[in-house]
């Protein structure tokens, strides 16, 4: 074991997962990745995710499923936990496929948390949730203190989640914190997220689909500055705190194809849709709270980012 202990990742093989494993072990941590490789995207695609770090001798996979498996596998004192592990999607949320994210979500993170709580010795448990929880804000940028008001079930079940992960540090001391990450996206972004299929379209020279008028704003954080965030609070994170994630690039989704064409050097095709059930008009962080407590900022503008993910998916077609 290195001197620097061992963190634990869960859902390392997934798109954040992934990269902030890779971070810690190149800092010189043993690094436990736990993931389940359910269906909503292709596993095989989180396997190649993860294909590097298997072939190390720092990286040790679990697969398991916190919700339903028997966690004795993990380490009982990890130094660090990072909570990664979710069933991602807001349109997906709706319907019969609720129990799915009340299960990988909500129930997960309760059996990780009492998981840290019986073994004790955790330095940080960093848990990630979501804008999704600020659901329509009342304000932009909204900040921590704003209520909480999601828009969709998987916005509940986030909120549900950090709850639970800042109850535990009030009541029993568990050191836990929750990034609300807003709009991550960058190299192996999820083949279900906007940036990703935008490009695979524009590359393909196929019709863009988009939801609505395309006048929707998100505030877009790149994966690397995501990660730094995730260390920061690591390291530096008030227990029984929630910090905003984001990127200081909110602009339209029609401002990001505008650029993607320009990147790509082919103007996109636009096919405009209904706008869709859950998802919110505007999206903006506040970061004041995480500059102070964890001297976190991001880095990566939105241009250097675009063209990075162009700049993957180019090679990985």
């Amino acid at each position: 074991m290195s001197d620097l202990g061992t963190a634990v990742v869960t859902g390392a093989a997934g798109f954040i997962g992934s990269h902030l494993s890779e971070a810690l072990v190149a800092r010189g941590h043993d690094v436990v990745g736990v993931d389940a490789f359910t269906d909503y995207y292709d596993p095989a695609v989180k396997r190649r995710n993860i294909a590097p770090l298997l072939a190390g001798p720092r990286f040790r996979l679990l697969e398991l499923d916190l919700a339903k498996d028997a966690l004795s596998p993990l380490p009982a004192r990890p130094r660090l936990v990072f909570h990664l592990a979710a069933q991602p999607g807001v349109r997906a949320s709706w319907g019969a496929e609720f129990a799915t994210y009340a299960s990988h979500n909500v129930l997960a993170t309760q059996r990780l948390l009492e998981h840290v709580k019986d073994g004790g010795g955790t330095e940080k448990v960093v848990v990630a949730s979501s804008s999704s929880v600020y659901g329509d804000a009342e304000r932009l940028p909204t900040s921590e203190t704003d209520l909480p008001r999601p828009y969709s079930p998987y916005g509940v079940t986030k909120l549900a989640a950090e709850h639970l992960a800042l109850l535990y540090a009030r009541n029993f001391g568990v050191p836990a914190v929750a990034l609300r990450y807003f709009t991550v996206y960058g190299p192996r972004q999820r083949p279900d997220m906007g940036f990703h299929r935008f490009i695979q379209a524009l590359l393909a020279d196929r019709p863009i689909g988009v939801h609505g008028d395309g006048e929707q704003t998100r505030d877009f954080t790149f994966v690397a500055d995501a990660v730094a965030a995730n260390l920061a609070a690591a390291e530096r994170g008030v227990p029984g705190t929630a910090y905003n994630v984001g990127g200081g690039s909110r602009v339209s989704v029609n401002d990001v194809l505008e650029r993607l064409g320009r990147l790509a050097g082919r103007a996109p095709r636009i096919e405009r849709g209904p706008a869709q059930p859950g998802d919110p008009r505007d999206t903006g962080a506040d970061i004041a709270r995480a500059a102070r407590d964890l001297g976190w900022s991001p880095r990566v503008s939105l241009d250097e980012g675009l063209a990075r993910q162009l700049a993957w998916q180019r090679e990985a077609s």
